[in-house]
C-alpha cells in the first residue's frame, strides 16, 4: 500500500479523542476502503508518527495488540485506561462506553 493510503488512515485516528476507542475495521470503513481493516492494522503497526495516537484503534471485540507494547506488557492498556478507555473483565476494551463516533 502506498504511504497515501496510510496517511489517510492517520488523519482519521488523529481525530479519536482521549478516551476513545476506534475499530481497526471503522478506520477502513472511514478512509472508503471498508475491507481493508488488517492494512489499516499494518499503518499502525509501523507509525512512527507521534502525532498519531495508534493506541486509540483496537480489533473488533476491543482487544489490544502487542505491537503497542513498546516499553512493556500492556503498554497500550495503560495508555488507554490513563484516558479512561474502560476494559472488561476479559481485558477488552467496553466499546459500549468507549467506542468514537464521529
Amino acid at each position: 500500500m502506498s504511504g497515501s493510503v496510510f496517511s489517510r488512515f492517520y488523519d482519521i485516528v488523529r481525530q479519536i479523542p482521549p478516551g476513545k476507542v476506534a475499530t481497526y475495521g471503522q478506520v477502513a470503513r472511514l478512509a472508503g476502503m471498508p475491507r481493508c481493516a488488517r492494512t489499516v492494522g499494518y499503518a499502525m503497526a509501523g507509525c512512527a508518527d507521534p502525532s498519531v495516537p495508534c493506541h486509540r484503534v483496537v480489533d473488533r471485540f476491543g482487544g489490544t495488540k502487542a505491537c503497542f507494547d513498546t516499553f512493556a506488557p500492556g503498554t497500550q492498556r495503560v495508555l488507554l485506561e490513563a484516558e479512561g478507555v474502560t476494559f472488561r473483565l476479559d481485558g477488552t476494551v467496553d466499546l459500549a462506553q468507549c467506542l468514537w463516533a464521529p
